[in-house]
């Protein structure tokens, strides 16, 4: 079976994000059967768009999915989760200050992989802005964290903080995945420049 990367970095990268996703949403189903459906009901429906996401980045990885389909869905996919944890059903933080940044992050955020991913011009945008879009989804995680730890840890304390980081995670692998595509475009045009 061949692979869509060849480089050794590449690989390394979508492997790292695989293990750590799979790990944590794994540990996210537990605390799910653990806590009971009703305690974590929204856990359950981010998981679901969570492994969506690393199956198709799986397919991707093998080349059973092509390079469009895995922008949409996976776009549309991250976009979900932004929407449903930080837009409509946001955690209550205990000062409002980093709620409303969190907030107007995450509007940014999504407006972000509404503008590079959905378009069909994705290819076209540089490596920076690609990489804004893990590092902003990177800022509204260290901001919730800083928020948990502001507040009594209790039994959900763990549980939280690794929900937190699965979504950067997932948005590392999948920037990592558009910026080879980016840079193997960048290639083939630099060939046809010189012939």
């Amino acid at each position: 079976m061949t692979t869509k990367f060849k480089k050794k970095s590449q690989i390394i990268d979508i492997t790292i994000t695989a293990v750590a996703g799979v790990l944590s949403v794994g540990i996210m189903l537990y605390g799910v059967s653990h806590f009971g459906i009703t305690e974590a009901c929204p856990e359950l429906v981010l998981d679901v768009f969570y492994i969506s996401c690393l199956v198709m980045m799986g397919m991707y990885f093998f080349n059973s999915l092509g390079t469009q389909r895995f922008n949409y869905w996976c776009s549309v996919c991250l976009g979900i989760t932004i929407l449903l944890r930080d837009i409509i059903f946001p955690p209550p933080l205990s000062i409002y200050p980093l709620h409303l940044a969190c907030l107007t992050l995450s509007v940014l955020l999504l407006l972000m992989l509404t503008f590079f991913y959905a378009r069909k011009e994705w290819k076209t945008y540089s490596k920076r802005n690609l990489w804004m879009i893990f590092i902003i989804d990177m800022i509204i995680a260290a901001l919730y964290n800083i928020d948990i730890y502001l507040e009594p840890i209790n039994e959900y304390t763990d549980y939280l903080l690794i929900e937190i980081w699965i979504r950067p995670t997932i948005t590392y692998g999948l920037v990592a995945c558009f910026v080879t595509e980016t840079e193997s475009k960048t290639k083939s045009e630099d060939i046809k420049s010189t012939s």
